[in-house]
């Protein structure tokens, strides 16, 4: 459940306050996607723009729905996800872009991610690292559901969450080797995806019991963007459609 606010209390980072936004909230990374994604709902304001933080409000088939960027990365995640609770949200879903990990995932496919392996810098900060970051069983199947409603190609499994976007470039990366054998064992492990949210958001909701999930669009394997656009308007779709299912339930 969301947690208790302070009534028209307005929050210092993202700038919005509590009955401006819904229980249902879209995450993605880029503010110019939380944009894209509003023209989606019906009876749309632009409700804040700070920093990296955009919101909209609307609704989709009558389900209230909002829609905030993170910016890039776990800590602007953390922020967008405590300041948002404190305004009434309560169920969370990361709607944006991936590196394929598994040879399996292809190139503008979807992926549904259950759960994301830990390698960022932020959750530690909330629990020990032994704690699994586990999407909601609820969120997860409704996009599951989603997704094949609208006949979407996805996959479920784990995605990996990480800190760094160039740290494995040969030339100059202290660490790429060491990194390039890391993602040997997260193929082994099978993975299917690297992101930069996920974790965070999904370990947030789990310890304070709201619920979170997340499908990213696969634009290009590891190190690779081979199409920005591949697959974000079928993973948008299948969020809105998993919201839509969990506001009947």
């Amino acid at each position: 459940m969301a947690r208790k606010y302070i009534p028209g209390k307005m929050e210092y980072h993202i700038r919005v306050k509590p009955g401006e936004v819904a229980r249902y909230v879209l995450l993605p990374g880029d503010p110019a996607r939380a944009e894209l994604i509003s023209k989606r709902f019906v009876g749309v304001k632009e409700i804040a723009s700070n920093r990296e933080f955009r919101t909209f409000t609307g609704k989709v088939g009558g389900t209230p729905i909002s829609v905030t960027s993170t910016g890039i990365g776990c800590p602007s995640a953390a922020i967008a996800v405590e300041e948002l609770s404190k305004c009434g949200a309560d169920t969370f879903i990361r709607v944006g872009t991936a590196g394929a990990v598994s040879p399996k995932v292809k190139t503008g496919e979807l992926v549904i991610a259950n759960a994301a392996v830990r390698e960022d810098g932020t959750t530690p900060h909330y629990v020990p690292l032994s704690y699994p970051a586990v999407a909601n069983l609820e969120v997860t199947n409704a996009l599951i559901e989603a997704a094949r409603r609208l006949k979407v190609k996805h996959h479920v499994g784990l995605a990996v969450s990480k800190d760094s976007f160039y740290s494995e470039e040969p030339e100059r990366a202290p660490l790429a080797e060491e990194s390039a054998q890391r993602w040997k064992v997260w193929r082994r492990a099978r993975v299917l995806a690297t992101e930069m949210e996920c974790s965070t958001i999904y370990t947030l909701c789990s310890i304070n019991g709201w619920r979170g999930g997340g499908v990213v669009a696969i634009i290009g394997p590891i190190g690779k963007i081979a199409d920005p656009h591949a697959g974000i308007d079928k993973a948008i779709d299948v969020a809105i459609e998993a919201v839509k299912i969990l506001a009947k339930r």
